[in-house]
């Protein structure tokens, strides 16, 4: 904006020390001002449709997001790892060392290796579509 007041200013100085060329500018200056206002109005008016798909939002008519999940917290079948790490630690008040999946006759098992505060290594098999431990 500044920029252009700088402008209009400068060339209000040329055409009171140079009369004859605003005749010859006036035309031009014209035609630039009908292709530079459309295309800066054009402008303006997709920015704020720019700047709303660049932002997360909330759903449109009430319908949830949903959010992606992380690797270690997707569900398969039934509970995640996630929550298969917090159980055991629970259940067993020790520490989660080592997880693996495994897939058992067809089923989803979550198998952790844990650590109690004594040293014990405890080895826990979960079923993912059950939740129950083994």
């Amino acid at each position: 904006m500044a920029m252009w007041v700088a402008h209009l200013f400068s060339m209000r100085a040329a055409h009171i020390a140079f009369p004859s060329q605003r005749a010859k500018l006036a035309p031009v200056m014209r035609k630039l001002r009908q292709g530079l206002v459309p295309v800066a109005l054009i402008a303006l008016g997709f920015a704020p449709h720019s700047q709303a798909h660049s932002m997360p939002s909330a759903g449109m008519g009430g319908a949830s997001v949903v959010e992606p999940a992380r690797p270690a917290e997707v569900a398969r079948d039934g509970i995640s790892l996630d929550e298969a790490v917090k159980r055991a630690e629970a259940q067993y008040h020790a520490r989660v060392v080592r997880t693996d999946v495994q897939d058992e006759d067809g089923r989803t098992v979550y198998v952790l290796k844990l650590l109690s505060e004594d040293g014990r290594v405890i080895t826990v098999r979960i079923d993912a579509a059950t939740g129950r431990m083994r």
